[in-house]
């Protein structure tokens, strides 16, 4: 079967479109030349791809078939155009990030804005999720590069480059107030119903991974999907809650909550900036990197 890219790249308009004329249009050829190559390709593939309707043009079962695959490679091909154009200019263009909750409120938002009044012309798309999720999406090449909390796995390509040291620490209200200015032991948490974030976050992790290695194992009584919900049901009295420091330092300092006395503290871990080898970073997105890596 001959391959021509030009009749793939018709067909992708036309059934985009559902109509010869508006395709042509769009192509800025002529209609006969939009026929002639559904014509060829049709002849081509050896089959019909579209039905001829009152109101313009259908796909038939077997062009949708090949209309499915053909979208998705022809709408790849102008992404990739359109990031070479990127590429080219830091004045417009979009840069893509993949972020947590925590992450972007406590570290990237300062320097969004700052870099959004500097370059207004510049889209930044954030894509939110937990760490996991953010690798997934930059060994896709779905980002340009990820803002995401430790521990992350140091996957060939990846480049992982910490820049803000974060704290893990274990919350409550005055309702658990035996557990207030005192040195807690680790085993003690079992004792209480705790309150932390689901498996598929670095967070949870990476506190589970620190408390094993005490052959302390822990069941929370609820698995949240953010942060900040977990400082909420702790504030309500529902459980000892285990979150990053800043997300209840609000309530610490107004007394609303304290924090746990840990006689075995959970160490520091970070906030880093990832990057792959194989994803080209564009001008404006190199620009931003050295605005948060500063």
């Amino acid at each position: 079967m001959a391959f021509n890219l030009e009749y793939y790249k018709i067909f992708y308009y036309v059934a985009k479109l559902n109509s010869i004329t508006l395709a042509a249009k769009e192509l800025f050829i002529s209609q006969p030349a939009v026929s002639q190559a559904i014509k060829q390709l049709e002849n081509s593939v050896g089959g019909s791809l579209f039905l001829r309707t009152p109101k313009g043009v259908q796909l038939t079962t077997e062009g949708e078939v090949l209309y499915t695959y053909v979208s998705q490679g022809y709408e790849y091909i102008i992404l990739g155009e359109s990031k070479f154009k990127e590429l080219l200019s830091i004045e417009t263009g979009e840069i893509r990030i993949g972020a947590s909750d925590m992450t972007l409120q406590y570290y990237l938002l300062p320097y969004l804005e700052e870099f959004h009044k500097t370059y207004p012309k510049i889209k930044i798309k954030v894509t939110n999720g937990p760490t996991p999720e953010t690798i997934e999406y930059l060994n896709s090449g779905k980002i340009d590069f990820g803002v995401v909390s430790a521990p992350v796995n140091e996957n060939r390509g990846l480049n992982i480059l910490p820049v803000y040291n974060i704290r893990d620490v274990f919350v409550a209200n005055d309702g658990f107030s035996e557990l207030k200015d005192r040195s807690i032991e680790l085993y003690e948490l079992n004792n209480y119903p705790i309150i932390s974030l689901e498996h598929n976050t670095s967070t949870r992790k990476y506190v589970d991974d620190f408390l094993k290695t005490y052959g302390i194992i822990l069941n929370p009584e609820f698995e949240l999907a953010t942060s900040h919900l977990i400082v909420q049901f702790a504030k309500m009295s529902l459980g000892v809650g285990c979150v990053v420091r800043n997300f209840a330092d609000e309530l610490i300092a107004d007394g609303e909550l304290f924090e746990l006395n840990l006689k075995n503290s959970i160490p520091e871990r970070s906030i880093c900036v990832v990057t792959k080898d194989n994803i080209p970073i564009s001008p404006a997105g190199k620009k931003f990197l050295n605005m948060i890596m500063i």
